[in-house]
């Protein structure tokens, strides 16, 4: 590139204290969002004891859908004010939200304390909770891709990644350790709640972090060549008019990605039990040593990935889910140190695209609808087929008797993914300046006559 732009890119060598700071700031508020859907789906049986006595595990997997259906709608509010009025802004009121959601489900009263009016109030808070998160991880995606340096942004990306992890594997560790301290009756009883009242602090500390960083380089480069959109509203219409391709193509791969990681993240520890017999705190632990391992994992993939491309490393897990997925369910049934492996190798193959998710989703879209696109597509795949995970799998299990069925969910969601990655555009070491859709001549074109400017 020609020149030295005045507004610092992210082709230019980063400030290694501000990168440090933007993936702190993403990361605390992804760990944030899936702490919170951990903490539901590991204590997932007290839930359905204290809420809902009658209707069984049934009322518990729809009520974790329930936060899902507002994901879309939160994406549509949320993503196109980020592109209107900047990443940090709209990020540092998402967290907020989301924390507070989580805190007041463990005050909760239960329902032999007030009957359904416990159900409605628990389904409330996780309308809230699904609201703001639908702004969420769009935007930490959104501005962890524009902060990091082209050459190194699957590397760096991964540490959004990490927090996903992270916050699954706290929400897993709480549980374990209270359970262990306090007993399964007292957990049922009371100590249920007390991975909800963490995720306040948590939250807390996220805000603070979120308020200290600075907008990304990219959108200030839009401010500064006057390419905001005009309005939220003028975001949405250019997004659906003349982005709806790559819209398209990121639900189809989000699709594959939420199957296989509510499977594994948010069902495992219920199947663990309830399908292969273990004990709650076996299970628990199983989780966490191949969660362990997926996190080792993670910046090793996203640096992989700035080397080769995102497309091989997608490609390699869906093929490998597909071949791996009944062969490792089948060793989870043979006991617990078979089951740990089992998991562990679904979860080292599914890390290859979790490590490049932020890296390769907000490239799919140009810097004026980027945190709506991400926004949307993610949070409408990611209703249908994230937080119906749980429900499904057990449905299908159910329905079958098939204790195979959430490997077979896990393969056909893989071939859909492959098939929507063959519209994606390779976007490794390019950059994701400028109005155009990133990798394409067009794109290109655009970056030189932008760096003709300065």
């Amino acid at each position: 590139m020609s020149g030295t732009p005045t507004i610092p890119s992210n082709e230019a060598q980063p400030d290694k204290s501000k990168l440090r700071r933007a993936i702190t700031g993403s990361a605390v508020g992804n760990a944030t969002e899936w702490f919170d859907y951990g903490a539901f789906a590991y204590v997932a049986t007290e839930i359905t004891a204290n809420f809902f006595p009658e209707r069984g595990f049934t009322g518990t997997a729809l009520t974790f859908a329930i936060s899902f259906i507002l994901r879309p709608l939160g994406g549509i509010f949320w993503g196109p004010l980020g592109d209107r009025i900047g990443r940090q802004r709209v990020l540092a009121m998402t967290i907020i939200l989301m924390a507070a959601a989580t805190f007041c489900v463990g005050l909760l009263p239960t329902y032999d304390s007030i009957g359904v009016w416990a159900v409605v109030l628990l389904v409330v808070l996780r309308v809230i909770q699904g609201f703001s998160t639908g702004g969420e991880y769009g935007g930490a995606a959104t501005y962890m891709a524009e902060c990091a340096p082209d050459k190194k942004r699957g590397f760096y990306g991964s540490f959004l990644e990490f927090g996903t992890i992270v916050g699954f594997t706290a929400a897993i560790a709480v549980v374990f350790t209270t359970e262990s301290i306090i007993g399964q009756d007292a957990m049922t009883e009371w100590g249920w709640r007390i991975p909800f009242l963490i995720g306040g602090p948590i939250g807390l500390i996220g805000l603070y972090i979120r308020t200290k960083l600075e907008e990304t380089p990219v959108f200030q480069e839009l401010e500064t060549h006057d390419a905001v959109e005009s309005g939220a509203g003028a975001a949405l219409k250019e997004l659906f008019a003349l982005f709806w391709k790559p819209i398209l193509t990121l639900i189809g791969l989000v699709a594959a990605l939420n199957i296989a990681n509510y499977t594994l993240l948010a069902y495992m520890a219920t199947y663990l039990q309830e399908e292969a017999g273990f004990s709650s705190t076996d299970a628990d632990l199983l989780v966490i040593f191949g969660q362990v391992a997926m996190l080792i994992f993670l910046p090793i993939a996203g640096a992989l990935s700035d080397k080769v491309g995102r497309k091989p490393l997608w490609g390699g897990s869906f093929i490998g889910l597909i071949v791996l997925s009944v062969p490792m369910f089948l060793l989870i049934g043979q006991g617990f140190w078979p089951a740990v492996l089992g998991f562990t190798v679904l979860g080292i193959v599914y890390v290859a695209q979790l490590a490049t998710i932020s890296a390769t989703f907000p490239a799919m879209f140009p810097s004026q609808v980027r945190y709506g696109g991400m926004a949307i597509g993610y949070n409408i795949s990611t209703a249908a087929f994230g937080g119906t995970a749980l429900y499904v799998n057990n449905s299908l299990i159910e329905a079958t008797g098939d204790v195979l069925m959430p490997a077979y969910y896990m393969i056909a969601g893989s071939v859909v993914g492959l098939i929507a990655l063959f519209f994606v555009v390779e976007t490794a070491g390019k950059s994701i300046r400028g109005t155009e859709i990133p990798g394409t001549p067009e794109s290109e074109a655009e970056l030189a006559e932008l760096d003709k400017t300065v």
